[in-house]
């Protein structure tokens, strides 16, 4: 049985789950605050994976900026689902917004918001949001965040 998503990602168009293991706790019982970074870095990889079918070298990325807002503890065995979706599209970047709650209460474990840059490795420098990425977002989220 598929247990609802929490009212508090019902803004979210992609969804990724995680299961608390045991090596994200720290010293005080709780997901470590670093942790987090790797939830988001995950659910990110999964939205992308999304978008482009697979293969992410065609994709040319790279993270500029993560902020994350801590709101309540998790705990190992928790079940939580991030929610995903891209806020803003810019010229040579775009900015990715998410929520993480638990699923056997709907509570609100964190927030944030990452900068993502277009990157052409080869050359070393940013580039321009394509077209491609443009339209695939807009196909899997039917419009943009506050749009």
């Amino acid at each position: 049985m598929t247990r609802p998503v929490p009212a508090v990602l019902a803004e979210y168009p992609f969804h990724y789950p995680i299961e608390v293991r045991f090596r994200d706790l720290d010293a005080l019982g709780h997901v470590n605050n670093a942790v987090y970074a790797t939830y988001l870095e995950s659910a990110r990889i999964a939205y992308y994976q999304r978008l482009v079918s697979g293969s992410l070298d065609r994709l040319g990325i790279i993270l500029a900026e993560l902020t994350i807002r801590y709101k309540a503890p998790a705990h190992f065995g928790d079940e939580l689902l991030v929610g995903v979706r891209v806020s803003r599209i810019g010229g040579k970047s775009f900015t990715m917004d998410y929520a993480i709650a638990r699923l056997g209460d709907g509570a609100l474990i964190a927030t944030a918001q990452s900068v993502l840059v277009a990157y052409d490795y080869a050359a070393g420098r940013s580039v321009p949001v394509s077209d491609e990425f443009r339209t695939r977002v807009a196909e899997l989220q039917g419009r943009l965040a506050g749009s």
